[in-house]
């Protein structure tokens, strides 16, 4: 059924046996194969730190388990609340589910159910029974013990909100047609804790919709609201009945007994009640306009408001879009006055706003909108990076906090190099060695492996900028890495001792049965000269990425000297032009620094490491 047993994938797959000789028949390892998947648990509502481990050391005592697989979210490798356990044979999957559904596993009551392969069985609403008007204090085993008289259940679900918190309804799922028809029979309008429920076969949301749709069709109940506080339940009645026979008026109190200003009407036809709606819909009545409709429950008037909120919202957003700036970084006595003057020249403003908190001081950033997209990227190309008093202002096209954050993970997926799709990789964002950091060998134990992101690195070649991320070993006190560097550096002279600040390494003749050593390299005192585009693009295409980062580094270092490298190895990850830039424009560069900080301080102090 679809509301009690979660969708889910297939359970996982096992490796058939291997046969125990070479004139094993041929059919033995599907035969195997089938065995297991016939003993294939489902277990649900589990926490999210709950591992495969945990599940082993409770389903391996009632006996052998084949595989255990505990389902993750593709990208975030989190746990999706649900697991399967595969049995060598379906006995030990039969006592499984008898002993352990519903224990406790980290304090939540997991629910186990047979694995059903097939989605069309999953979603079959066949033997399916809904109880709703459930007492907050009936959980999914007091409602399988309450409904289990009447057949076997395959699964008993109780929905419960995000706080765990009972909804008031629930599922049983029967092996057969007959038993859920036996506990409706037995079990409909009887009380449960003191509270009469109700019970009767489960219908598909699809089905419940177009009976709803054929329902608002087909209306005869009517809402009206704006009434005057004089009209009672009789006026209301008579206003409305010479559209038609009247089976019903209510109109809602208040405690004291005053009326509520509103009421409903249920007429006898429909036609009736859609007569009234059409005359009396912004009519006066008694010196107020009325406003008449169709009766609707309270969730389907959410729903419709909740979607014509979007649609104005994306309406406002389409009709703005591209003209609308974001500016930051601007002195605090600016109001919005002032930032209307700033942006005037370039085109009609419709709006200028500087944000504020609630106690009216100013935020540091606002907004301003223009009547034309083209008005926009004019303003942009002359403001941003403009001295506005003693600040330069930061402006660019304003974007929804959704699409904001949804680029900023995206920007973290890329400097972490991960593939959406692919396998979840544990490890450091991309790291930058500014050149002069040397290490010794045999000053400090083994490094650590490295869990490359990507394809393996070729032994003997270091890995190209942007390919791989440069492996973090351990250092000693006192001594800091240096970036591998690829063979063919120290042709230029940048790299061995001229110009660009370069280093020059001073290797020292060993004599024989005396150890390799590696000494610092010596900074050659040398003015360091500034990296153009002309220069850059006559540099070889491997060493490219190390001059940016060298002409970027002391930038970010005199920014955040602790995050330094780590920024820098990310901000390699883009384009040679983009870099360009930065290393030349302040503004977009403090801009792209603070971007990384936000990525790296929302990785948490773990991953940030």
């Amino acid at each position: 059924m679809s509301e009690a047993s979660s969708p889910a994938p297939a359970a996982a797959p096992v490796p058939a046996a291997a046969p125990t000789s070479a004139e094993a028949p041929a059919s033995a390892p599907a035969a195997t194969e089938s065995a297991i998947s016939n003993a294939s648990l489902y277990v649900g509502e589990l926490d999210p730190s709950v591992t495969e481990a945990i599940l082993f050391e409770l389903f391996n005592m009632v006996g052998p388990v084949a595989s255990i697989r505990v389902c993750r979210d593709a990208i975030t490798r989190r746990s999706l609340g649900y697991a399967y356990v595969n049995f060598h044979n379906r006995a030990d999957g039969e006592r499984a589910l008898d002993m352990l559904n519903y224990t406790l596993i980290k304090d939540k009551e997991c629910r186990i159910m047979w694995s059903q392969r097939d989605p069309a069985l999953r979603r079959s609403s066949k033997g399916n029974v809904f109880i709703k008007n459930l007492d907050a204090s009936i959980d999914n085993k007091a409602l399988h013990d309450t409904f289990a008289a009447f057949g076997d259940i395959l699964s008993c679900k109780v929905v419960t909100d995000q706080q765990g918190v009972s909804r008031g309804f629930g599922f049983v799922h029967y092996e057969t047609e007959e038993a859920a028809l036996q506990a409706i029979k037995n079990v409909n309008g009887m009380l449960l804790n003191d509270t009469k429920v109700f019970v009767g076969l489960h219908i598909s949301r699809a089905e419940r919709e177009a009976h709803m749709e054929e329902a608002r069709a087909n209306f005869t109940n009517v809402y009206v609201k704006d009434l005057d506080a004089d009209v009672d339940a009789d006026e209301l009645k008579a206003l409305f009945e010479k559209y038609g026979e009247i089976t019903s008026v209510y109109m809602p109190a208040h405690d004291d007994g005053t009326p509520r200003g509103f009421g409903f009407i249920n007429f006898a036809d429909h036609e009736a009640a859609r007569t009234a709606v059409k005359e009396l819909h912004e009519s006066e009545f008694k010196g107020k306009k009325l406003y008449v409709s169709r009766a609707q429950k309270k969730t389907e008037r959410e729903k419709e408001l909740r979607v014509q909120y979007e649609q104005t919202k994306m309406e406002k957003l389409s009709k703005f879009q591209g003209g609308n700036l974001y500016i930051k970084n601007f002195d605090e006595s600016m109001d919005d006055d002032m930032l209307r003057q700033e942006f005037a020249p370039y085109g009609t403003i419709t709006s200028a706003r500087v944000m504020r908190d609630d106690k009216g001081a100013s935020l540091g950033f606002g907004f301003v909108c223009y009547s034309a997209p083209a008005e926009a990227t004019t303003a942009i190309a002359e403001m941003n990076g403009r001295m506005v008093g003693k600040k330069p202002l930061y402006v660019v096209l304003a974007q929804r906090r959704d699409q904001r954050r949804q680029q900023i993970e995206a920007t973290k997926r890329q400097w972490q190099g991960g593939a959406p799709m692919g396998p979840h990789v544990y490890g450091p964002p991309p790291m930058y060695y500014p050149p002069g950091y040397v290490q010794q060998r045999g000053a400090y134990p083994a490094p650590r492996p490295v869990r490359w992101q990507g394809a393996q690195p070729v032994p003997g070649q270091y890995p190209m900028p942007g390919q791989y991320p440069v492996p973090q070993y351990p250092v000693p006190a006192g001594q800091r890495p240096m970036r591998p560097r690829n063979p063919r550096q120290g042709s230029r002279g940048g790299y061995a001792g001229r110009g660009r600040g370069g280093y020059r390494s001073n290797p020292r003749t060993q004599g024989p049965g005396q150890q390799e050593t590696t000494q610092a390299e010596t900074p050659v005192e040398s003015e360091p000269a500034s990296l153009t585009a002309a220069a850059l693009a006559a540099a070889p295409e491997e060493e490219r990425k190390q001059m940016l980062g060298e002409a970027l580094y002391p930038l970010i270092e005199a920014r955040t000297p602790e995050m330094a490298g780590k920024i820098t190895g990310m901000l390699l990850e883009m384009e040679d032009d983009d870099l360009l830039v930065l290393i030349d424009d302040s503004v977009q560069r403090d801009a792209k620094i603070d971007e990384a900080l936000e990525v790296l301080n929302s990785q948490g102090p773990a991953d940030a490491e």
